[in-house]
This record gives C-alpha cells, structure tokens and sequence, in this order.
C-alpha cells in the first residue's frame, strides 16, 4: 500500500470523528451549510475548494495535489459536474458549496475585517482590479504590505515560497486569502500549512475574488447554484476554458471506476 493510500485511511478516520462529510474518491468533503463551513474556517487551517478539472486530472497524476486535499482541514465541493453525479446516479445527493460561494458568504459575514488579512495575488493588474472592487464594497483600505504578487509556480510537485513565508511569519495575519489557478494554491496551501508556526486560515477560493471584482466572466447567484458557472467562463474565454473543461470530463470515468477511492495505483 502507498504512503498515500495510508495518509487516506488515517484522514477518513480523523474525519468520521470530527464532522459530517462525503467520501469522494478519496477525499472527505464537508456536508453541511456554507455559514457552518465558514464559521469552522473562522478558527484556522487549509480550506480548499477543488475545480473539476483539477479533481480529474491533478488528483490522479500529481501526489502532492492529492496530499493537499487529504490534509486540508476543510474541503469544499466545488465541482458541479460530481453535484450533477450524485444527483443522478447515487442515493445521496452531496453538499455543493463552490470556491465563489464560500468567498461571498465569507467576505459578507464581516468577520475579517477586524482581522489582519494577507491577500496573494496572481498578477499586479488583478490585485489593483480586486482591491478597488473589496475598498468600495466593504469601506477597507489594504496597504501595500498585505498585498503579494505570487511568481509563477512550478505546474506540477512541490512549491516552495520562503519570501511568501517570512512575510506571513512577520505580519501574522489571522487570514490568508489565496486568489490563484486551481492545482496551484492548493499545493501551495499545503506548504503553507507545513511551514508556519502559527496558522492562519488559508482560504485556498480560486479566482473567486476575479469573479466578484469583474476581472473574470460575472456569475450569478442562480447560476452557481444550478452548475453552470463553467458555462459562463467559457462563453466569456472560450480558448482558455473550453479545453480545459472539455478535459474535467475525465472525472466521470473516476467517478465511475472508484468511487469513493482514491484514484492512485
């Protein structure tokens, strides 16, 4: 058996204990409401919020991608395409909170802002772009320094950030927003997790906040809630995210294949 299957078995047992989830291959996503799922992220860790095509192509093929998942401290289920499984093929019809939704509530419930927030950003023109849109909507200026411009990570293994790292280890912020590509934060959410002696909550939403500020295709409330949030970001950019949603497809074969197994040999 692989030190991966094990980490699986050790978490499905942690988690069985703690609070209701569902089993998809192999990862233990969180059954409850979107309030309950940001009251737990309140009190700190890894929160990630796995895309479907990251679930049917990283999961399988990249094992720190996997070990992310598998020792989150909270995992949403982001994908519509498994909401849309369950409903069809399995008695159970599983909890669906996307990265978006989470952010929303998150950011709407008030609860950081009287809390230091670290913000990491994909490039500078988003950063600008989000932090207008979150000074109008919610009165708050962030000042430069909680502000950081990823690099461009590695696409595949281990991340490694030492200069994202000392500037969370000397500002001490009680929330870490991640706005990065999916299959990214969460590995680097994991290294984060690994490395501070102090953890905040590592909020692991995707483009979530591009989706709010306008800097990626608007999604409606009505839309999320009924899987078709990948249809609008494809009608807006249809050469970046067509063949990548063409690709989450895969997921049905897994689903099909293991269950609730993780896909690893």
């Amino acid at each position: 058996m692989s030190d991966l299957s094990l980490l699986w078995e050790s978490e499905n047992e942690r988690r069985r204990s703690s609070w209701k989830m569902s089993n998809i291959l192999g990862v233990s996503f969180f059954k409850g409401t979107v309030e309950e799922a940001c009251k737990k992220a309140q009190s700190g860790g890894l929160v990630v919020a796995p895309s479907g095509p990251g679930m049917a192509n990283d999961l399988p093929s990249c094992e720190i991608y996997a070990q992310a998942l598998l020792n989150a401290d909270l995992t949403l289920l982001d994908s519509g395409l498994i909401g849309l499984w369950s409903k069809f093929f399995k008695r159970e019809k599983y909890t669906r909170i996307s990265g978006l939704a989470f952010l929303r509530e998150y950011l709407n419930s008030g609860y950081w802002t009287g809390e230091n927030s670290l913000w990491v950003m994909p490039d500078k023109a988003q950063a600008k772009a989000n932090l207008t849109w979150l000074r109008n909507r919610f009165g708050i200026r962030i000042s430069e320094e909680f502000v950081y411009v990823a690099p461009m990570y590695s696409r595949k293994g281990e991340i490694i950030d030492n200069r994202l790292l000392e500037r969370i280890e000397e500002l001490r912020p009680q929330n870490l927003f991640v706005q990065l590509g999916g299959g990214v934060q969460e590995r680097l959410g994991l290294y984060l997790k690994n490395s501070l002696t102090q953890l905040p909550a590592i909020l692991c939403t995707g483009a979530a906040l591009a989706f709010l500020s306008g800097q990626q295709a608007s999604i409606p409330n009505w839309t999320d809630r009924f899987y078709l949030g990948w249809m609008f970001r494809c009608f807006d950019q249809p050469r970046v995210f067509f063949p990548r949603y063409m690709k989450s497809f895969r997921l049905v074969y897994l689903l099909f294949k293991y269950g609730e197994r993780l896909p690893v040999k």
